[in-house]
């Protein structure tokens, strides 16, 4: 069993311009096929539009308000919304609020910079 603390979880900026703390992956716990992070969008923020080859994700709302386009459709989402984004969807969230935008993002298999193409 591993247990990480988001607290004691170090956060770097992914290849699409998120914050994140990676709280299960390969690097830091015995999970080897999937990986669990919190991420961040600041006020005003969002992320470049990318897609993932190979990874399917799961985004989770916890706190904020967002705008999701995933190919050609745009949602307004927010908290306890849950998104499911298949491999190869390009993607972005946009921070639609006046705080910062925390959510879950699993992914399976589990986050790699290289799996991330910007558009």
């Amino acid at each position: 069993m591993h247990i990480q603390n988001l607290a004691r979880v170090s956060a770097f900026t992914t290849k699409d311009g998120s914050e994140i703390r990676e709280l299960l992956a390969h690097r830091n716990s015995c999970i080897r096929n999937q990986s669990l992070a919190e991420a961040r969008v600041a006020v005003g923020g969002a992320t470049a539009p990318h897609y993932h080859p190979r990874a399917e994700e799961i985004y989770y709302i916890l706190r904020g308000a967002g705008s999701l386009r995933v190919d050609e459709e745009t949602r307004d989402v927010g908290v306890g919304d849950a998104i499911a984004i298949p491999p190869g969807a390009v993607h972005t969230i946009r921070n639609m609020g006046d705080e910062p935008l925390i959510f879950l993002c699993c992914c399976a298999p589990g986050y790699e910079h290289e799996d991330t193409v910007l558009v």
